[in-house]
């Protein structure tokens, strides 16, 4: 009797740890994310692949306006290919308990995003032509412009793992919604890799 109540006494005094939960590739919202990242992909396939099936029955020159400017875009695929350095940095950090290395890479990436939309509104704002003006500026506003949408919701998602980050709810055993965000993010760098291949670089190569 004396040891149970001492069993009992122990139970009531114990800290009650939260529990871990699934992380990595055994977390639910790990194979959620990659599903939509897949049917993402798909999406933006359909869509350059319209591009280019235009693209080879046009009768004229393409793009029709000439080759376009690279400044921006350089400027835009380096700001993303960074945001994808930074945020793998805090998801390192947190891998190892460190919520400040965590902190930084998110915020970083966070003003990185906010950049690179900045740049591309000013990009649509320097083009000569618009989204009604001919098949090409059809095709490229709408691309770009889902993959802007695509930042932007990365950008969300990003201050949100920030806020809980000040909030401390990861560590180094309680980290797979950054892990499940970063996969997103380096998603939407691929694919703006593939658009900028699409609409700046592959007119130089005829």
């Amino acid at each position: 009797i004396a040891f149970q109540l001492h069993a009992r006494h122990n139970e009531t005094i114990a800290p009650k740890l939260l529990p871990v939960g699934s992380k990595g590739r055994h977390a639910s919202g790990w194979w959620g994310m990659l599903a939509l990242v897949v049917t993402e992909a798909a999406l933006f396939a359909y869509l350059l692949f319209s591009y280019f099936y235009i693209a080879s029955q046009a009768h004229g020159p393409w793009p029709p306006d000439g080759r376009p400017s690279l400044l921006l875009a350089v400027t835009n695929t380096i700001i993303l290919i960074i945001g994808s350095l930074t945020i793998r940095y805090g998801e390192r950090g947190i891998q190892q308990g460190s919520r400040g290395r965590l902190m930084t890479g998110l915020l970083v990436t966070l003003v990185l995003g906010v950049v690179f939309l900045g740049l591309q509104v000013l990009e649509w704002h320097n083009k000569s032509f618009s989204l009604t003006s001919g098949v090409y500026g059809s095709l490229y506003f709408t691309i770009t412009g889902f993959h802007m949408a695509h930042v932007l919701i990365g950008l969300v998602m990003i201050a949100v793992l920030a806020l809980w980050t000040s909030f401390d709810y990861f560590g180094a055993q309680r980290h797979a919604a950054v892990s499940i965000g970063a996969i997103y993010w380096h998603f939407v760098t691929v694919v703006w890799l593939a658009v900028f291949a699409t609409f700046y670089v592959a007119p130089y190569l005829g």
